[in-house]
C-alpha cells in the first residue's frame, strides 16, 4: 500500500495525567511521532505523524499547542484531511491528545 504525506496546521490538546494522558512532558528538540487515529477508539488503522518541537520547547500534560504536523496517510484517510476535522493522538492504544486541523498546508503523493 502506498502512503502519501500531508502537512497540516493543527491545535493539539494534550490530556492531563488525571485524564489518562502522558505522565511526563514532551521535551524538544526533535520529533514526537505518536499514532494518529482518524476512525475511532477501536480502529487500529492509524497514521504516523511527526510533531516537531524546537530546542528547549517543553509541552506538559494538559497543555494545548498549535503546530505544523506532517502526517503519513493511507488512501482511506485522504478524505478525512480537511479543516475542522478532529482526531485522536495515541501512544499505542492509549489516548494522549486530540487534534483539530486548522489548515491544510500541502499534500504530496
Amino acid at each position: 500500500m502506498e502512503n502519501d504525506h500531508v502537512r497540516v496546521e493543527a491545535r493539539i490538546r494534550f490530556l492531563s495525567t488525571e485524564e489518562g494522558g502522558r505522565s511526563l512532558p514532551l521535551e524538544g528538540e526533535g520529533s514526537y511521532r505518536p499514532n494518529h487515529n482518524f476512525f475511532g477508539p477501536d480502529d487500529r488503522n492509524m497514521c504516523v505523524g511527526a510533531i516537531e518541537l524546537a530546542e528547549g520547547e517543553r509541552v506538559a500534560p494538559g497543555e494545548t499547542i498549535e503546530k505544523t504536523i506532517t502526517l503519513w496517510i493511507f488512501p482511506a484517510v485522504k478524505p478525512e484531511i480537511r479543516k475542522g476535522r478532529k482526531w485522536r493522538i495515541q501512544e499505542g492504544s492509549n489516548l494522549v491528545a486530540t487534534g483539530t486541523i486548522l489548515r491544510v498546508i500541502d499534500s504530496q503523493s
